[in-house]
Protein backbone atom coordinates (compact mmCIF):
# COMPACT_ATOMS: atom_id res chain seq x y z
CA UNK A 1 0.00 0.00 0.00
CA UNK A 2 1.14 3.13 -0.82
CA UNK A 3 1.55 6.39 2.09
CA UNK A 4 -0.80 8.48 -0.58
CA UNK A 5 -3.47 5.73 -0.18
CA UNK A 6 -3.94 5.49 3.67
CA UNK A 7 -6.74 8.06 5.32
CA UNK A 8 -6.58 10.72 7.66
CA UNK A 9 -5.41 9.47 11.07
CA UNK A 10 -4.16 6.00 9.70
CA UNK A 11 -0.75 4.59 10.97
CA UNK A 12 1.34 2.80 9.15
CA UNK A 13 5.24 1.46 8.98
CA UNK A 14 7.56 2.05 6.77
CA UNK A 15 8.64 -0.28 4.18
CA UNK A 16 10.24 1.19 1.44
CA UNK A 17 10.71 4.37 -0.51
CA UNK A 18 10.05 3.38 -4.34
CA UNK A 19 13.48 3.33 -6.57
CA UNK A 20 11.88 4.68 -9.38
CA UNK A 21 8.52 6.89 -9.14
CA UNK A 22 7.99 9.22 -11.53
CA UNK A 23 7.50 12.26 -12.08
CA UNK A 24 9.98 12.20 -8.96
CA UNK A 25 13.94 12.05 -9.56
CA UNK A 26 16.41 10.48 -7.74
CA UNK A 27 17.63 13.16 -5.22
CA UNK A 28 13.71 13.84 -4.01
CA UNK A 29 13.60 10.31 -3.10
CA UNK A 30 17.02 10.37 -1.68
CA UNK A 31 15.76 13.32 0.52
CA UNK A 32 12.66 10.94 1.79
CA UNK A 33 15.15 8.38 3.31
CA UNK A 34 17.30 11.92 4.58
CA UNK A 35 14.15 12.91 6.24
CA UNK A 36 13.49 9.72 8.11
CA UNK A 37 10.95 7.84 5.68
CA UNK A 38 13.32 4.79 6.23
CA UNK A 39 12.53 0.71 6.39
CA UNK A 40 10.45 0.17 10.42
CA UNK A 41 9.53 3.61 10.73
CA UNK A 42 6.54 4.66 11.77
CA UNK A 43 4.24 7.09 10.07
CA UNK A 44 1.12 8.50 10.41
CA UNK A 45 -1.44 10.51 8.32
CA UNK A 46 -2.74 13.47 10.16
CA UNK A 47 -4.66 14.90 7.14
CA UNK A 48 -4.83 16.61 3.63
CA UNK A 49 -5.18 20.00 1.85
CA UNK A 50 -8.49 21.56 0.64
CA UNK A 51 -10.44 19.18 -1.14
CA UNK A 52 -8.86 16.08 0.46
CA UNK A 53 -5.60 16.83 -2.04
CA UNK A 54 -2.20 18.14 -1.11
CA UNK A 55 -0.19 18.36 0.98
CA UNK A 56 -0.55 15.43 3.15
CA UNK A 57 0.29 16.63 7.20
CA UNK A 58 2.27 13.70 8.03
CA UNK A 59 4.71 12.51 11.31
CA UNK A 60 7.42 9.78 10.69
CA UNK A 61 8.93 9.02 14.33
CA UNK A 62 8.23 12.04 15.95
CA UNK A 63 8.82 14.81 13.22
CA UNK A 64 5.60 16.30 11.25
CA UNK A 65 6.32 16.87 7.31
CA UNK A 66 4.24 18.24 4.81
CA UNK A 67 4.13 15.95 1.47
CA UNK A 68 3.24 16.76 -1.97
CA UNK A 69 0.65 13.68 -3.52
CA UNK A 70 3.62 12.43 -5.67
CA UNK A 71 5.98 11.83 -2.74
CA UNK A 72 3.26 10.55 -0.82
CA UNK A 73 2.83 7.93 -3.69
CA UNK A 74 6.17 6.96 -3.52
CA UNK A 75 6.53 5.34 0.04
CA UNK A 76 4.86 1.91 0.43
CA UNK A 77 3.94 1.61 4.07
CA UNK A 78 2.59 -1.29 5.75
CA UNK A 79 -0.65 -0.20 7.79
CA UNK A 80 -0.73 -0.95 11.30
Amino acid sequence: MLLSDLPNGASATVQRVLPEAPPLDAAALRRLGELGFLPGEPVQVLRRGPGGREPLAVTVGQTMFALRLAEARSIEVIPD
